[in-house]
């Protein structure tokens, strides 16, 4: 006789594998990514817990959206994101010609891999939150893959969910929709609050191959054989900027450029379309968000079936080559933040006392009902010149005191969540957050108690790590370039070489803030900071640029990549040599090559000296050096 042993066995239910960490980051998109980054780099002990198999959220290759952020694609000027954000960026620049979606999941990968103090969970999915309703005591999560279960314990939670997740389980505040207009005193807010978000979208790629290919929908794919139903809903090769309220067809021999401050968009019949959209007037985007995804790949192949089989829209020799499974998301929950970002805020380019991130992408507010909106204009594009600041308190939970957020989901309202909610100014918002977090473990303090007892030094840390804050400029007393002599071979009228210690690491309306060396052409150009005294020097900080008016993102669309320049951005410096001297003589030297980044740290080992120069040999192909800001630092 055979005899059987039957094991009953409940997935998850052996006791999970204790996890204790200073900060954990729940959500593993473009703002978790960061957050978790800096806080790692602050020296804290740094979980980072992702539902996915690949980093990036909607910027992966998942979804395939293009990071947008305050420059509006070549709409403001000097605007671009820089911290650990165009670290990755540029890095993808440097190995990434084609704009491969997999080789940008490779970068961040790497990324969070090489990342000293970082512990990340891909796969692992938060499905418990351990709270009094005051604090987050621990996270339960089930990791899929290996069939595990972990707790973790943390000092500080983030939560880069994107809906807002883990504050919604904690017993966060929180809101959904639209606020009346009496709430914040927002002149486009409704008379009515309601339920209405932005909805959902999957985008599809589609390549020339050459001769014609035939296209037959599957049956379960919705029809759409009127035109009328693609009113304002631009389709075929056509390039448009939103005035005020209207979408205007840029003209032809019309530069795109024309139009600063404006939103301007080009389209064809090679990617997806951000206005194939639903969810937003569905009674709960977040419960019924399955559902909604089925209806958006229906209505994915239905646009399809209408560009190839109904009109001439140029797609005879298209053929359909990927089809997103995962909707990218633009709003849900918004938490309670310690302090509320508005629109009156973002139109007055209000600069906050405890500013710690920015943004200058439109307040973009999606018709809720999406392309079911037969006829009417998919988007309100409220434009503004300039860029705005976003308080520290917009990233504290309102009631949960050891909790932050990053992302989509900060402390804002509709109609500012509207421009906070795009992927670079959500990237800076959580290398904000994280590096926010880390200090308060550092200090053992609450994040909102950090920020009331060391705003300054926070501040000064971002800016250090090449986070820009309108407003604010260097002031690290431990920065022994700020009282320095500079002198340097040359110089471009209005980009002397003082200003690498003027305190500000990019052009502004006040200042080009940098050195401009004369023509490389006629020889090495060379810069020199006469320290005030002498000084055991560990680091020489070099911030060069790459151009802050260029896009340098990857996108699904193949009319964004056609205006963008391909390689590392040329007038960024590539070869040079940092030398130290002492009362005359070389006592120590570093040469670099081929630089691709923007922020360069140069170690030396306690080198005593009181001159320090940088030589410049050649840049990425433009003829002078240029260089925003030098910073040195001792022991």
């Amino acid at each position: 006789m055979k005899h059987y042993i039957h094991a009953v066995h409940a997935a998850g239910m052996d006791s999970p594998v204790e996890k204790q960490y200073d900060v954990v980051v729940v959500g593993g998109g473009m703002s978790g990514l960061c957050a978790a980054i800096a806080s790692a780099r602050e020296g804290a002990k740094t979980a980072l817990i992702q539902d996915r198999s690949v980093w990036g959220g909607n910027a992966s290759s998942e979804t395939r959206m293009h990071i947008s952020g305050a420059s509006c694609h070549w709409g403001k000027k000097n605007a671009a994101e820089t911290g650990i954000l165009m670290e990755l960026q540029l890095e993808n620049k440097r190995i990434n010609d084609s704009f491969n979606y997999s080789v940008w999941d490779g970068v961040l990968w790497h990324a969070v891999k090489s990342t000293q103090g970082l512990d990340s969970y891909m796969n692992t999915v938060m499905d418990c939150v351990e709270s009094d309703g005051k604090k987050v005591q621990a996270i339960e999560c089930w990791q899929t893959t290996t069939e595990t279960r972990f707790r973790f314990r943390g000092k500080v939670f983030i939560d880069a969910t994107g809906n807002g997740t883990l504050g919604y389980f904690a017993g966060a505040e929180y809101f959904v929709g639209r606020e009346s207009r009496e709430t914040y005193g927002e002149k486009d807010a409704p008379e009515t609050a309601d339920g209405e978000t932005m909805g959902n979208t999957i985008y599809f790629v589609a390549e020339d191959v050459g001769h014609p290919v035939k296209f037959t929908p599957p049956a379960w794919a919705n029809s759409y054989p009127d035109e009328e139903m693609f009113r304002h809903r631009y389709h075929g090769n056509t390039v448009v900027y939103h005035d005020a309220d209207d979408v205007v067809v840029l003209r032809p021999g019309e530069d795109y450029r024309d139009h600063a401050d404006q939103l301007v968009e080009k389209y064809d019949v090679k990617s997806g379309y951000w206005w194939i959209e639903l969810g937003g007037d569905w009674d709960d985007i977040i419960k019924q968000s399955e559902d909604i995804r089925w209806e958006l790949y229906k209505t994915v192949w239905g646009v399809w079936d209408h560009i190839k089989n109904h009109g001439d829209h140029g797609a005879e020799n298209y053929e359909l080559t990927w089809v997103g499974a995962v909707a990218g998301w633009r709003e849900s929950r918004r938490l309670a933040g310690r302090e509320t970002l508005t629109e009156n805020d973002i139109l007055q380019n209000r600069v906050f006392g405890d500013a710690v991130a920015y943004g200058g992408w439109p307040m973009d507010e999606h018709t809720a009902a999406g392309f079911w909106a037969k006829g009417q204009i998919p988007s309100k594009v409220r434009s503004f010149p300039g860029l705005y600041t976003i308080p520290y308190g917009s990233y504290c939970s309102g009631n949960i005191e050891n909790l932050m957020m990053a992302g989509r989901d900060i402390g804002a309202s509709k109609l500012a969540m509207g421009s906070t909610r795009v992927m670079g100014t959500c990237a800076v918002g959580g290398q904000a957050a994280g590096t926010a977090a880390a200090l308060a473990a550092k200090y053992d303090l609450t994040p909102w108690q950090l920020g009331a007892e060391h705003m300054r030094e926070l501040q000064q840390i971002l800016l250090k790590n090449d986070c820009y804050i309108p407003g604010y400029r260097n002031e690290d007393p431990a920065d022994l370039a700020r009282c320095a002599a500079v002198s340097a071979s040359g110089a471009k009228t209005g980009c002397e070489a003082v200003n690498v210690i003027d305190g500000i690491a990019r052009e502004t309306e006040d200042g080009s803030h940098v050195w401009e060396s004369e023509d490389l052409a006629s020889g090495e150009a060379w810069i020199r900071l006469k320290l005030k005294e002498r000084a055991n020097v560990k680091c020489v900080q070099v911030t060069f640029d790459p151009d802050l008016s260029e896009e340098i993102c990857i996108s699904v669309s193949k009319a964004f990549m056609e205006k963008e320049k391909k390689g590392v951005p040329q007038k960024l410096v590539r070869d040079y040599t940092v030398e130290l001297y002492d009362r005359g003589k070389a006592v120590g030297t570093r040469q670099v090559k081929d630089n691709c980044q923007r922020l360069n740290r140069i170690a030396f080992a306690g080198t005593q000296c009181d001159e320090v120069c940088i030589r410049v040999g050649s840049t990425n192909g433009y003829g002078a050096a240029r260089i925003f800001e030098i910073r040195v630092y001792g022991e």
